[in-house]
């Protein structure tokens, strides 16, 4: 396995690699920050074209890369005959997704796309529940993404997906897993979508009196009752030995010196009413799958940071889950099953709840044995769920009902 962008994405891969040393093991890592590299590693390179230029020398890589930098390496990969599992999303347009796809199919390599919310084991109850017919046929679903406010301020606002230009747009940066996942649940492409949604909260318009450019010139009686305080959240954490996502993003040295000077002079420092985001802060989606069933679903950042939450109506019984706990209601005995899935918690430092291993396991498996049905999330499967959030948008954007094309 070579490892491309060694952030918290693909560090994280790499440990699950370490965990299971009778399954793989990392022989190159490309990141242009030396501390990311991890020692113990034959190959070892500032940028992935340096990897690239060496040919083939692992059976498969991992791109875990910013959004925006995800299909030249994955291009380039796929020439040389390398599996491979790249993050979500493929890329922020739909020509170089498309593109993407096309690589991997005319080069014959596995291509794994990092929707790691099929992989849990809670998402493999509901598909099973769905599957088995208990609930009669699906006609309508709730789906709620509740990204939290914290996370929101870290990521969106202030931090790598603040800006489509630097990134993408919201609903794919954050919620292509979502779309995805209705697709996989409903078992049905999507075939008409629209969307509404904005940029609400986060702007210069919201700046409290008096508050300053960053949290640690904000005077005391602002600062102190701004639920987004750079210096409250990242120093509780840093007090707390929480030395993990996403106190990790902002510091290496976890020490109050090295928190102080990232907030003095890096990005997570802002206030959150003076940054350069322009992502929306909510949005909602309206679908309709093409054997007539409906959906909505739900994105914003003003919960708290927890599981997803979905209810699915069926013709013959109802579902409703959190992430953890599926209730399974039946029509005609008029009784509640309750089915227990805990599998952690719902953020990248939790592993997603079992997606992050459930993937990797996938993916692992896939290259070593040729059974590519191993893997829920290939290119045929995340073009239609990408096409389908590029529609949404696009209906946001034009206030408009649209049509997906073929995939």
């Amino acid at each position: 396995m070579a490892v491309v962008g060694a952030g918290i994405r693909g560090r994280g891969y790499a440990e699950w690699i370490g965990a299971h040393p009778d399954r793989a093991r990392v022989v190159a890592v490309a990141d242009p920050n030396p501390r990311r590299r991890p020692a113990g590693v034959e190959h070892v390179f500032t940028d992935w074209k340096d990897l690239a230029a060496r040919g083939r020398i692992a059976d498969c890589v991992i791109v875990a890369t910013q959004d925006a930098m995800h299909r030249d390496p994955v291009l380039a990969f796929a020439a040389q005959g390398y599996h491979i599992m790249v993050e979500k999303p493929l890329a922020p347009t739909e020509s170089e997704c498309r593109e993407m796809v096309a690589a991997a199919l005319s080069n014959d390599v596995i291509l794994a796309v990092g929707h790691v919310l099929r992989y849990t084991p809670y998402t493999r109850a509901v598909r099973s529940i769905v599957d088995s017919g208990r609930l009669g046929r699906i006609v309508s679903a709730q789906h709620l993404e509740p990204v939290g406010y914290w996370h929101q301020a870290h990521s969106f606002v202030r931090g790598n997906w603040r800006r489509e230009d630097e990134s993408s747009f919201m609903l794919m940066a954050k919620s292509c897993h979502d779309i995805d996942w209705l697709q996989h649940i409903v078992g049905q492409p999507i075939a008409r979508v629209s969307s509404f949604g904005s940029l609400t909260h986060f702007t210069p318009e919201n700046r409290p009196p008096d508050a300053a450019g960053r949290c640690l010139d904000c005077p005391p009686r602002v600062e102190s009752t701004c639920a987004f305080s750079a210096v409250r959240f990242y120093g509780s954490r840093l007090r707390d030995g929480r030395h993990y996502w996403p106190l990790d993003v902002v510091i290496d040295d976890f020490t109050p010196e090295a928190l102080h000077q990232a907030l003095r002079e890096g990005p997570y420092g802002r206030c959150v009413y003076a940054c350069d985001n322009d992502v929306v802060d909510h949005q909602v989606v309206l679908l309709e799958f093409a054997d007539g069933a409906t959906a909505t679903f739900t994105m914003t950042a003003f919960t708290d940071s927890e599981h997803r939450k979905t209810r699915l109506f069926g013709t013959a019984g109802a579902l409703e889950g959190d992430g953890q706990t599926i209730k399974v209601f039946d029509f005609l005995t008029n009784h509640t099953e309750i089915i227990d899935t805990t599998a952690g918690g719902s953020s990248a430092a939790d592993g997603h709840g079992g997606g992050d291993a459930g993937l990797m396991d996938a993916f692992i498996g896939a290259v070593a044995t040729g059974d590519r049905n191993l893997v829920l999330s290939g290119p045929a499967a995340t073009l239609n769920s990408h096409l389908a959030v590029f529609a949404a948008e696009k209906a946001r954007r034009t206030n408009t009902v649209v049509q997906l094309g073929v995939a």
